[in-house]
């Protein structure tokens, strides 16, 4: 006998509720928010509507399902299971949080508040949370699935890094990163700069993309569903020993980006989460590629 499907809710702590974590009441809150000019009202409104998007999307969960929940800072204590299906009720950077934890669940995405979030990646209002759910089951393993590309990032000792967006390289204390770069065709310089961005298409709408408006770039930026990324180095400056040839490019799924580490410090997150980083020594490698694994968000 098989079991029933387990849907898990991913949420995040309101700023009410963070408020109230730091100052102990509503009246200390409102205190604090009066002394910046700003008011509880507006805080409470947006609580509100996302209380009212999670009791929907609980209230559409069959009552024969299993259920789960989590709040985003217990993801990296939370386990998924293979058959899991993830509803995610918050905004779009909750996805990418959630993402590097998946391994092909499919994701729904609800959006609580459209007045405040694009909904790029959780564009469905709570109401539609019980025909998707439906639809999750009953469309098998690819029907109405938009499979979006990732970024991992693996050093010489084995630690691994997955994103949705980015992955940046750089300097912990945002000094000049010194480094080698080996690009996918072989050749290879040795740079100081402001660190690398390497980004997929759902990234390409995010950091790189201000990085390719920057420099007016003409490297087509790949598309969410692309097996392909784009990679920028950012303030790049040439030295006697630093050069600036290699500072933008595209990588397909079997081209690689590899950065061998020439200073101390040297730091890689994914998708601006700077606490949850690996951390590369002198004389380090670390490659980044298309990752095999991919986000499967439901249309």
């Amino acid at each position: 006998m098989s079991l029933a499907p387990r849907a898990v809710l991913v949420h995040r702590r309101t700023e009410l509720e963070e408020l109230l974590a730091r100052h102990g009441t509503r009246g200390q809150a409102a205190f604090f928010l009066s002394t910046r000019g700003r008011d509880l009202g507006e805080i409470d409104a947006r609580h509100a509507a996302q209380q009212r998007a999670l009791s929907a999307v609980s209230a559409a969960i069959p009552v024969d399902w299993r259920r789960g929940s989590v709040e985003r800072d217990d993801l990296d204590r939370f386990l998924f299971a293979p058959d899991d299906i993830v509803v995610i009720v918050g905004q779009d950077g909750l996805v990418a949080n959630v993402a590097k934890y998946l391994d092909g669940q499919p994701v729904i995405g609800i959006n609580p508040d459209p007045t405040r979030n694009p909904g790029v990646l959780v564009p469905h209002p709570p109401q539609a949370a019980g025909p998707l759910l439906a639809a999750a089951v009953s469309r098998g393993v690819d029907g109405g699935v938009e499979s979006r590309t990732m970024v991992e990032a693996v050093s010489d000792d084995r630690q691994r890094l997955l994103a949705l967006n980015e992955i940046y390289i750089g300097h912990s204390g945002h000094q000049t990163a010194r480094y080698s770069l080996r690009v996918a065709e072989g050749n290879s310089e040795r740079q100081g700069s402001s660190g690398i961005l390497v980004g997929t298409g759902t990234g390409a709408t995010g950091w790189c993309r201000s990085a390719w408006l920057e420099r007016a770039s003409p490297l087509p930026l790949p598309a969410p569903a692309a097996a392909a990324l784009c990679w920028f180095v950012r303030e790049a400056w040439p030295s006697p020993s630093t050069g600036t040839s290699l500072t933008q490019g595209l990588l397909d799924v079997s081209g690689e980006l590899a950065v061998t580490v020439e200073s101390d410090g040297l730091v890689a997150f994914g998708d601006g989460i700077e606490t949850d980083h690996l951390t590369l020594s002198w004389g380090q490698t670390i490659t980044l590629r298309v990752a095999s694994q991919r986000l499967r968000l439901l249309g």
